[in-house]
């Protein structure tokens, strides 16, 4: 059974104006009233299972790759200015299996263990997890990041191919991908985090966003907290996973997946916008 309240705990993660919330460009400056908001919580999912979220602050970044970016795909291009202009909180890891369970009451990944991420999950079938949340747990609207939310969380404040800089070689401190993987997913917060306290974000498993995919979007995306087309085919999906190439893990890189799809690579991280922004 679910509780209907969550319980927040703030934790003093980082002031936020210091350097490690700064965005790619600048100090966050923060939209809504950030301050009043614990930069964590946790919400209780039931069955002695939690959600840890963390606040991600508003704030401006450069979206997609540059030309100078030889691994990237022309549909992450132009690069571009987004202004995401409130805070919302995000997974601090992606969906695991026992926190699906707790929700759900069923487990349909193929690699099972209770702390590895859920996977085998369609676009829908995580659409209907946060449904869920919303209905019993509360406190805010559950829901997909966007792909730029996602991006932008992921960043954490960097320019850089990956969240901690453009050495390929250092991609297994902070994610699991075909060199390091063994062939099989791993639990979640095994790696190093981001600098915004985020792990898993680069490799691991493919996360589910919010966006339609049109291969010529970011030509004409809105700067302000730009949603995806209105209407598509399939679904954005963001940062490569445990058997693909590194290249597959860089900040900018994105996927599109039907959203009946299902497979052993493909999970999702949820977002929560809080009641009172």
């Amino acid at each position: 059974m679910f509780r209907k309240v969550c319980t927040i705990a703030a934790v003093v993660l980082a002031a936020l104006g210091s350097p490690a919330l700064a965005t790619a460009q600048e100090p966050a400056q923060a939209g809504g009233n950030t301050n009043s908001l614990p930069k964590e919580f946790t919400a209780d999912l039931g069955r002695g299972v939690k959600m840890e979220m963390i606040l991600i602050p508003a704030g401006e970044f450069l979206m997609g790759s540059p030309d100078s970016d030889r691994a990237a795909a022309n549909d992450e291009k132009p690069q571009h200015r987004v202004r995401i202009t409130q805070p919302f909180y995000l997974g601090k890891y992606p969906v695991t299996q026992e926190q699906w369970m707790a929700v759900m009451g069923n487990n349909p990944s193929h690699f099972q263990n209770p702390k590895n991420p859920v996977e085998w999950v369609s676009w829908e079938d995580c659409l209907q997890f946060l449904r869920r949340l919303n209905e019993k747990v509360g406190m805010g609207k559950w829901q997909f990041p966007t792909e730029a939310q996602w991006e932008y969380a992921c960043r954490a404040g960097s320019t850089t191919i990956y969240c901690f800089g453009n050495d390929e070689s250092e991609l297994g401190d902070y994610g699991w991908y075909d060199k390091n993987s063994g062939g099989r997913p791993h639990p979640v917060g095994e790696k190093k985090p981001n600098a915004w306290g985020l792990y898993d974000m680069n490799g691991s498993i493919w996360q589910w966003c919010r966006d339609w995919y049109d291969p010529g979007y970011y030509a004409h995306s809105p700067t302000d907290d730009p949603a995806g087309p209105a209407t598509g085919t399939e679904r954005v999906s963001h940062g490569g996973c445990w058997f693909s190439p590194a290249r597959s893990a860089r900040s900018a890189n994105h996927g599109r997946i039907e959203a009946d799809h299902h497979g052993s690579h493909l999970g999702f991280r949820a977002s929560m916008v809080p009641m009172d922004n």
